[in-house]
C-alpha cells in the first residue's frame, strides 16, 4: 500500500470526528481521502458545507456505507456503545480500524473485537492520544529499559469543569446503558479524562504494546450533576506488577486544572504539571539533576499518523491496540462493581451557577488536590460524607 491512495470512512462527523476532518481537509496527508461519512445528524458538523462542496456521500449507518463502498480505514468516532459493533463490521468488510477511546464499556465486547481483528487480519488501534506520541513512546521505552529503576507508584489529577450543556450533549451522556441495553458507562473516567487513567496503566505496562494488569481496585464515586453514572472519582489500584496507582478526577469544580501526574521510580521522580502551552515532562533524579521530555499534548492526532504509517508499511506495530486499552475497560467495569449505586454529594455542598450552567461542589477542588498530595482516598482523610466502595480483586 506504500504509494496507493488510502480511502477513509469516518463514523461520526460531529464531536471529535471534526478533529479528524480538520486534519484531513487541511491537506496534511498525501494520498489520503474521505470516501464516505456516517452520521445521523450531519448538519451539526461545522464541516457539513465543505463535505457537501466536495460531494462526499453521507450515510445513515455503516452498513449502508458498505453496501455501496469499501474503505481502507474506518475511523470510529461514534458513541461508546456503538464502538464494538461498528469496529467489528468494518474489519469484517476489509477495513483497518482506528476506534476512539474508550474501546467499549463492556470487557466481553473487547474480546470480541480482538477475536475479529485476529480472524480478519486487520489492524485495530484505540485512540488514546498520548500513547501514540513520540514523547510517550520514548518515555515508556526508557521505563522498560530500566533507566529509572523499578516503578513504585503513579498518580494523576484532572479537574475539568463541565456544565449542563456537556451533560445534555447527547441521549447517552452520563448513562449506564443504552435503550437497547448495551453498556455505556459514560463518566468522567470513561470519556473526557479517560486518556489520563489509561496513561498510567500504559506506562506501567511490561511491554511497549500492553498496559499493566489490575490486581485490585478500590474507589469512591460521586455525582453532583443529574446523571446515572459519576462526574467525580477517586480510585486506588494495585497492579499485578506491584505499582500503586491513584487516579482523581472531577467535572464538578469551578476552576480548570490541566491533567498532571507524578511517577515515582527507584532512581527518579517524573513530574508532568502543565501550566502553559509547551510544558515539559520533568525527570528529577536522586542526585538532584533534571532531564526533560517534550509535552505530549502537542499533537492529538499522532494516532492517525501512526495508523496510516502502519498501513502503508504493512507494520503490525500500532502502539495502542485493544490489548493496551483493555486495562482501562476492566477498570471502568470494576469501578461500577466497587460502587454499584453511585451516591450524590450532600445537597448543601452542591451549587448550580446559572451564568455558566455549571454545577460545583464546595471544597471539592481543594480536597482532591489534598488527596493527590497525600496519595489517598477522601475517606482516609475522615471526610464526613465520604466512604470507600468494595475492594474488587481480579
Amino acid at each position: 500500500m506504500t504509494n496507493q491512495q488510502i480511502s477513509i470512512v469516518l463514523v461520526g462527523m460531529g464531536g471529535y470526528g471534526q478533529i479528524y476532518l480538520e486534519r484531513i481537509f487541511s491537506g496534511h496527508y498525501e494520498n489520503v481521502y474521505v470516501t464516505g461519512l456516517v452520521d445521523i445528524a450531519p448538519e451539526r458538523s461545522r464541516f457539513y458545507q465543505e463535505v457537501m462542496n466536495q460531494e462526499i456521500p453521507i450515510y445513515h449507518t455503516l452498513e449502508d456505507f458498505y453496501q455501496e463502498q469499501t474503505a481502507d480505514l474506518a475511523i470510529i468516532a461514534s458513541p461508546i456503545h456503538l464502538h464494538k459493533s461498528q469496529a467489528c463490521l468494518a474489519m469484517e468488510q476489509g477495513s483497518h480500524v482506528l476506534c476512539e477511546k474508550p474501546a467499549t464499556g463492556n470487557p466481553q465486547q473487547l474480546q470480541e473485537m480482538i477475536q475479529t481483528r485476529d480472524r480478519t487480519g486487520k489492524k485495530l488501534a484505540i485512540g488514546f492520544n498520548w500513547s501514540f506520541t513520540n514523547t510517550i513512546q520514548q518515555l515508556k521505552h526508557d521505563i522498560l529499559k530500566g533507566t529509572f529503576g523499578r516503578a513504585i507508584s503513579m498518580k494523576s489529577l484532572v479537574l475539568w469543569p463541565r456544565n449542563a450543556d456537556y451533560f445534555n450533549r447527547s441521549s447517552w451522556a452520563g448513562k449506564q446503558y443504552s435503550s437497547d441495553g448495551d453498556w455505556i458507562f459514560d463518566s468522567v473516567a470513561n470519556n473526557a479524562t479517560a486518556h489520563f487513567l489509561h496513561h498510567l496503566f500504559y506506562l506501567a505496562g511490561d511491554t511497549m504494546e500492553t498496559s499493566a494488569s489490575i490486581k485490585e481496585l478500590t474507589c469512591e464515586l460521586y455525582r453532583a450533576n443529574p446523571i446515572e453514572t459519576f462526574d467525580t472519582c477517586a480510585v486506588e489500584i494495585q497492579t499485578t506488577n506491584h505499582v500503586n496507582i491513584l487516579y482523581l478526577a472531577s467535572h464538578a469544580v469551578a476552576n480548570e486544572h490541566r491533567p498532571r501526574y507524578k511517577l515515582v521510580f527507584e532512581k527518579a521522580v517524573i513530574h508532568y504539571e502543565p501550566v502553559e502551552e509547551d510544558d515539559q515532562i520533568v525527570v528529577q533524579w536522586k542526585d538532584g539533576t533534571e532531564t526533560t521530555y517534550e509535552d505530549p499534548e502537542k499533537d492529538h492526532l499522532a494516532k492517525l499518523d501512526v495508523m496510516l504509517s502502519a498501513m502503508k508499511n504493512d507494520d503490525d506495530s500500532i502502539l495502542c491496540g485493544p490489548e493496551a486499552a483493555s486495562t482501562h475497560v476492566e477498570a471502568i467495569y470494576a469501578m461500577h462493581q466497587s460502587v454499584p449505586n453511585v451516591p450524590s454529594f450532600p445537597d448543601h455542598l452542591i451549587h448550580y451557577h446559572p451564568s455558566n450552567k455549571l454545577t460545583t461542589v464546595d471544597g471539592l477542588e481543594g480536597l482532591w488536590k489534598n488527596c493527590y498530595l497525600q496519595f489517598c482516598l477522601p475517606h482516609e482523610l475522615d471526610v464526613p460524607w465520604s466512604s470507600a466502595g468494595e475492594t474488587v480483586t481480579f
